[in-house]
Formats: C-alpha cells, sequence, structure tokens
C-alpha cells in the first residue's frame, strides 16, 4: 500500500515530521503571523486569494515589514482568484516596499483557454524551518464578524515542521518558475533540509492539469479503507469514478460520510452537488450540510489511520485542471485529532435523508447539538474554480443524456431541463438573429487561430539552435497553466 500511494500520488513518503491542526482563520491567522514576524532568511506566501481588506493588509503590513528588515519575500496569487477583489494599487504597494510579487496564469492572446488552470494552492513557507499547507486563502469572509452577527468561515489547515518542510518549499519554487525566472540559489536555503521534528510520516502532493493524482489517491482510500471515510468538502461535484468508489466502500460496510456547506458563496454549485445525493444515500453513504456560514474546508480522515488536509475540492476542476496542494497524513495520533474534529462539525450540520421531504438535525454518538450559528455573510465570491466547478459537472450531465453512457436519476432533471430549453433558445436565436451568435463565434474562433499562429511561429524559432524564447509569462511544457 505504502508503494501504491506513492505512484498514485506521485509524492514520496517523509519521516519525522510534526504536525499541528489549525481550525479557522481564528488559528491558522495567528500562527501565519507569528512565523513570517520570525522570518531571518526567506518567506515563500502563495494565495489564490489575497484580498484587499482588513485582514489583507494585515498580512500586507507583515510581510512589508519583513522585506524592510532586507529579508527576501516572495508572493504569488493567482490572477482570476484576484480579480475584482484585489486592487492594482494593492499589489503596487508591496512591489515599492521590496517584495517580490507575482501573478499566475493571467490572460494572454496566444492562449484563449488558458483561464481554465488555476494555482488553487494556499502555502507558507518561512526559512525552511516551518510550513503551512490549508484551505484557507486571505480575507475577512474567513475571520466573520461577531459584532455584525456574521460568522467566520469553517476552514481547516495545518502546520508542518521537519523534513517535509522541503517538500512544501519545492512545490512554490515550481509554480514561481512557472511565473518567470526562478529563485536564485540561496547559500544555506534548505538543502539538506531540517533535522527530524517528530513522529509523522506524510506525503506533500503538488498536483498538476491533467495528472489526476489526488483522484487517484482519494479512489485508492475509498477502496482501500475498512471501517470509516469522513469526507469534507467545499465545492463537491464529484466524478463518476470517485463517487462509485464511495458507493462501493458504503457497499462493503464502512462508515462514509459525506460533509458539504449548506449555503455556499456560488449559488451553481449547491444544485450540482445535490444532484449526485441519491446514488450515494442510496448505497448508505451518509451525506451532512453545515448549517453555519461558508464550509470552505477541504479534508478526509480513514480508519483512524490516514488524513487529508489541502486545497483540492472533489470535483473535476479541482482534480483535473487546477495547480492544487494538499497533505497526506499517515499517523494515528493525528487522524484521531482530525476524527474529534469531524464529529465537532458534524454537531452543526443537518443529515439529508433519502426519503423526499425529510431531513433531520446530526447527533454524532457523544455530542449534544450546539446552538445556532451566527448567519451567513451576504457576500459573494469565495475559492474554487467557480465557472469550471458548474461546467464541468453540467457539461457531463448533459452529454450523459444525449450519449446515454451512464444511467441519471431524477435529481439530475433540473439540470437537463435547464440545457434542454437553453438549446431551443439557442436554436430560435440562430434562426431570428444569426449575427447574435455568428459574431460572438467568429470573435472566439479568430482569437483561436491567432493563437495557433503564434504558437506555431514560437515552434518554428525554437528549431533554431541558437534561438531562445524569452516569454517569462509562459511555462515549460507539460506544466503550462496557458496550453
Amino acid at each position: 500500500m505504502d508503494r501504491a500511494f506513492s505512484r498514485a500520488a506521485g509524492a514520496r513518503r517523509v519521516e519525522g515530521n510534526a504536525v499541528r491542526l489549525l481550525r479557522d482563520a481564528g488559528e491558522n491567522y495567528p500562527a501565519w503571523l507569528e512565523a513570517i514576524s520570525r522570518a531571518e532568511r526567506f518567506v515563500y506566501f502563495e494565495s489564490y486569494i489575497l484580498r484587499d481588506d482588513v485582514s489583507g493588509r494585515r498580512f500586507a503590513d507583515a510581510l512589508k515589514a519583513k522585506a524592510g528588515e532586507g529579508v527576501p519575500v516572495y508572493l504569488l496569487y493567482d490572477w482570476i482568484g484576484a480579480l475584482g477583489k484585489t486592487s492594482a494599487r494593492f499589489w503596487a504597494s508591496l512591489r515599492a516596499a521590496g517584495i517580490e510579487v507575482r501573478s499566475f496564469n493571467a490572460p494572454r492572446l496566444s492562449s484563449p483557454l488558458g483561464w481554465i488552470q488555476r494555482n488553487h494552492r494556499k502555502s507558507i513557507v518561512v526559512d525552511g524551518r516551518i510550513a503551512f499547507v490549508t484551505g484557507l486563502c486571505v480575507g475577512d469572509d474567513w475571520v466573520g464578524d461577531p459584532e455584525r452577527g456574521i460568522a467566520p468561515w469553517r476552514d481547516t489547515g495545518i502546520e508542518v515542521r521537519g523534513p517535509a518542510v522541503v517538500e512544501v518549499e519545492a512545490a512554490f519554487a515550481r509554480m514561481w518558475a512557472l511565473t518567470g525566472p526562478p529563485i536564485p540559489a540561496v547559500e544555506g536555503r534548505s538543502v539538506a533540509g531540517p533535522k527530524p521534528a517528530g513522529e509523522v510520516a506524510m506525503r506533500i502532493v503538488a498536483s498538476e492539469p491533467n495528472q489526476a493524482g489526488l483522484l487517484r489517491v482519494d479512489q485508492l482510500v475509498a477502496a482501500a479503507a475498512r471501517e470509516s471515510l469522513w469526507l469534507t468538502d467545499a465545492y463537491y461535484a464529484g466524478a463518476p469514478s470517485h463517487a462509485q468508489a464511495l458507493r462501493s466502500a458504503a457497499r462493503d460496510g464502512v462508515d462514509v460520510r459525506l460533509l458539504v456547506p449548506g449555503t455556499t458563496d456560488i449559488p451553481i454549485v449547491r444544485p450540482l452537488s445535490r444532484a449526485g445525493y441519491r446514488s450515494l444515500l442510496e448505497a448508505g453513504v451518509r451525506i451532512f450540510e453545515w448549517n453555519g456560514t461558508m464550509l470552505h474546508s477541504k479534508t478526509a480522515v480513514a480508519d483512524m489511520r490516514w488524513s487529508r488536509v489541502g486545497s483540492t475540492n472533489l470535483n473535476l476542476a479541482s482534480w483535473l485542471t487546477n495547480y492544487e496542494l494538499d497533505a497526506l497524513i499517515e499517523n494515528e495520533g493525528f487522524a484521531e485529532v482530525m476524527s474529534r474534529q469531524y464529529l465537532e462539525d458534524l454537531d452543526n450540520a443537518t443529515e439529508v435523508l433519502l426519503r423526499a421531504g425529510r431531513r433531520r438535525a446530526a447527533e454524532p454518538e457523544g455530542h449534544a447539538d450546539t446552538a445556532a450559528p451566527l448567519r451567513p455573510r451576504g457576500k459573494r465570491g469565495g475559492s474554487g474554480g467557480r465557472a469550471a466547478v458548474g461546467a464541468l459537472r453540467l457539461g457531463h450531465t448533459v452529454t450523459s443524456a444525449v450519449t446515454s453512457h451512464r444511467a441519471l436519476t431524477s435529481q439530475d432533471a433540473g439540470i437537463v431541463a435547464w440545457a434542454g430549453a437553453a438549446a431551443i433558445v439557442l436554436a430560435i436565436a440562430a434562426v431570428y438573429w444569426p449575427r447574435m451568435l455568428a459574431v460572438p463565434l467568429a470573435i472566439v474562433i479568430a482569437w483561436v487561430g491567432v493563437s495557433l499562429l503564434i504558437r506555431a511561429f514560437r515552434l518554428r524559432r525554437s528549431r533554431r539552435p541558437d534561438a531562445v524564447l524569452r516569454n517569462p509569462e509562459r511555462p515549460p511544457r507539460g506544466g503550462s497553466p496557458g496550453s
């Protein structure tokens, strides 16, 4: 199984680590800021979203202070993740303070579909001695506002010390190199790696587009689990193969549970998630919906010995099109902590029952119901594969309806009906207003044509021995966020 995990994840097992579970921004943010304040050699900061708000400016000030002390600070954010949330003035102030700031995968003429591949990772590395792998971005949504009755988003991260820190550091360096010149070699920067700090074995899985490493791991865990498999996910829209793995485990007597948001910042995701409930429930999978504000965690714990914490959601966007970062932890003590946390979360969740119109509050063994949660924040726009999640799931369902390559259920009826109605509307529009469709289609086709010509020109130039492509925005083949 150890060999199987390594092959599936594409990540080696690293012994001798200390891992601490961090809940919500209340535990994560202070730990991050404390580590940054102690930095002496370098800070790597990677986040899908870094908002220009109170929380974002707090971290900006901390990073500026370190850069002012002469400590190299590298900050990487995602262009889509920052769109509409962070001003150009915010990034300019960071650069002016001496921080190396890069945006991942901004739109380019040569790549009309490049926006699909995003850097959804969230990690921090300080001095090669401490690292954080997490599901949290940086913004006031994660902090909440108790005075206004707004609870913080529920999220999970970990603090890592020991040899695995080098793996997180290498993952960041890889992403940095995809956006321009690599990080300069600095003497003494984690060459041999930190000394053992504990007894935890773990893998750092740095997923890249089209590799599906974590999907293979998730399916492997579902196949190997003997007693329990408890999952938490923010934007669930599971692939058929993963859903089948969960159903098979449940039918074989494994206690399979799935905790998802009851209220989401991306409204389209909720019906897409619910469309897959029935087949899971019929197989014996227990599904719970969180009763508080947004549930943004992406975690798993199986058989009280295996755990996962990171940025990957259980949907095709995360598995196939994003750059993601997760920690796979093989330690009974940490799994016990994760299991206790999971049961506490179920105290604030409602179980979805198979019978129509019937739902009941979750009552995990030994846990009493908690008080009513604070009301959700009305503001929309969290992280996680926004358009891609809905588009991939919608496309899969519609394709299934047309080709009949899998059995659909009554839960898919709404999606199929909307798709059929949209197709009829487009057909009518094409008959009566052909230009309304022809012009956008012509623009898209022209864009694709131009991008292909640019690609051909670059390929022809690369054939010359003395030619060097100097485009810091374009990563090498195989890991291109724009291909």
